[in-house]
């Protein structure tokens, strides 16, 4: 079985063995989702490239700690958010807005309202409490399941589903009356 198919949890065994090579596959299984998660704590592309690089350095370093009680991909996702958490603490992190990646095949007009409608909803979102807003992140903009996302953050499912929940209707407080409030196709 070449590499490309063997599980994460095979690989990983692989690399503590001494097959440290092995580990780029790891990388290359989970740096667009690491940079994703970079992308929505930094807002910019740089810092969101230097924090993958900074979460996979530091999983490579612990990767004794990995237990197998939980899938491979929700310790690494927790290594990710646990270091988004702490280098926004430390204020390392630039707070620009995101660079586009692709161009809108909307009209001017079109593309225009739904930038607009972007804008207003990511400030909403940045407004919600801490707890509330890591869940709505996870949930709707990193698609994680709620168990997926209990297991990276510690929380109960059932909070999630509260914190989402309560989220909701906060945003949907904060936007009524505005263009948003009724514009669905982000």
């Amino acid at each position: 079985m070449n590499n490309e198919n063997k599980t994460d949890e095979q690989i990983v065994r692989q690399v503590l063995l001494g097959g440290i090579e092995s580990f780029k596959i790891i990388v290359e299984r989970y740096q667009k989702k690491i940079y994703g998660i970079g992308m929505r704590f930094f807002k910019n592309m740089d810092d969101s490239r230097d924090f993958t690089q900074e979460v996979f350095i530091r999983a490579y370093e612990n990767l004794k700690s990995y237990a197998g009680r939980a899938p491979f991909r929700y310790w690494l996702s927790r290594i990710a958010y646990n270091h988004g958490i702490n280098r926004l603490g430390s204020g390392r992190a630039e707070s620009e807005v995101p660079e586009e990646q692709a161009a809108d095949t909307l009209t001017p007009e079109r593309s225009h309202l739904k930038e607009e409608v972007r804008e207003m909803l990511m400030e909403a979102v940045a407004r919600l409490p801490e707890r509330y807003r890591i869940c709505v992140d996870m949930y709707f903009f990193m698609g994680l399941t709620y168990g997926e996302i209990s297991e990276i953050t510690g929380y109960p499912v059932n909070t999630i589903k509260s914190n989402v929940l309560r989220a909701k209707m906060m945003l949907r407080d904060e936007l009524k009356g505005t263009i948003a409030e009724d514009y669905h196709e982000l």
